[in-house]
């Protein structure tokens, strides 16, 4: 074996290298980062605020709106950071430590969707037992579960990355430290955290999809046996914030990870479309066509008038 000098930190490549363009990438990220932090903290305000938004469906857009918060602040203040920074270093340590949060955090999320898609299958199929199946318990089950399983898969893959070696070439073509910009950069051998990876993966990710997509072919089936068009419509747009949030989410994020971690421009924006737009997009997505969420806010602010 040759000899090599372990590596301690890590260099983030980033957004750009460019001095003038930077800055303005800062501003743009910046104002992203704010409205996800004002956007996110609104719904879930609104939501423990209204008794009319006190039901499983809430309850769930509420933990979502948490879920983005955190998901978001994994990876955002450290890239703005970096486009200021001339020093783009990162400890190994705090490395491992990002790409646990956002392994768990997604993770977490795609166990969410798939409980709110579960919630809306019941909704719509068996709408008279709708209160008495997603009680409070089942409710609160399916979010320790969600939150649960996936920090226990995180925690797995990062307690086998801790023992690599890091002595190549130190800097991540990437804005943020995620597992597979990681393996790359390690001497020692990674098949046993690639197939890792690869299992949690399938199972997490792909599991859920497949019980969201059941979810979604037993409404479907049910809302095309309603005779009434305008029951259809209604039945339908119950679903559609929740499937353009399943869309934006699963697409960006496999593209993102299926994709080479090369640190093409390709890569970076389905890796931004992931991280740190889809938690800014998400309470537009669930309030600008949700009249109970515009009912909500328009009585919160006759209130304080």
């Amino acid at each position: 074996m040759r000899n090599h000098s372990v590596v301690r930190e890590f260099v983030l490549f980033g957004l750009s290298t460019d001095p003038y363009v930077r800055p303005i990438l800062f501003a743009l990220f910046l104002l992203v980062y704010l409205l996800t932090l004002v956007g996110n903290s609104s719904m879930m305000l609104v939501i423990a605020a209204d008794s009319h938004l006190h039901t499983p469906m809430y309850f769930f857009l509420r933990q979502l709106s948490f879920l983005d918060l955190c998901h978001s602040s994994v990876t955002v203040p450290k890239m703005l950071e970096n486009l200021l920074s001339e020093d783009k270093t990162i400890l190994v340590e705090s490395c491992l430590v990002q790409a646990f949060f956002v392994f768990a955090t997604g993770g977490t999320e795609a166990c969410l969707l798939a409980a709110m898609a579960y919630d809306r299958y019941v909704a719509i199929t068996s709408p008279l037992l709708y209160g008495q199946v997603m009680s409070n318990q089942l409710c609160m089950g399916l979010v320790w579960i969600s939150w649960g399983l996936a920090f226990v898969d995180a925690l797995l893959n990062i307690l086998l990355a801790v023992s690599l070696d890091f002595c190549e070439d130190q800097t991540i073509p990437h804005f943020s430290c995620e597992l597979s910009s990681l393996f790359p950069l390690s001497c020692s051998d990674t098949s046993t955290n690639f197939i890792l990876l690869l299992c949690s993966s399938v199972l997490h990710f792909f599991g859920t999809l497949v019980m969201i997509v059941c979810s979604y072919a037993r409404i479907v089936s049910t809302v095309l046996r309603v005779s009434s068009t305008t029951g259809r419509s209604k039945a339908f747009s119950t679903c559609l914030s929740h499937l353009t949030t399943v869309i934006l989410f699963y697409g960006s994020g496999f593209i993102s990870y299926l994709l080479p971690a090369s640190g093409s421009p390709v890569e970076m924006v389905f890796s931004l479309q992931y991280s740190v737009i889809t938690p800014m997009l998400n309470p537009l997505i669930y309030s600008l066509k949700n009249k109970e969420v515009k009912a909500a806010v328009g009585r919160m602010i006759r209130k304080h008038l």
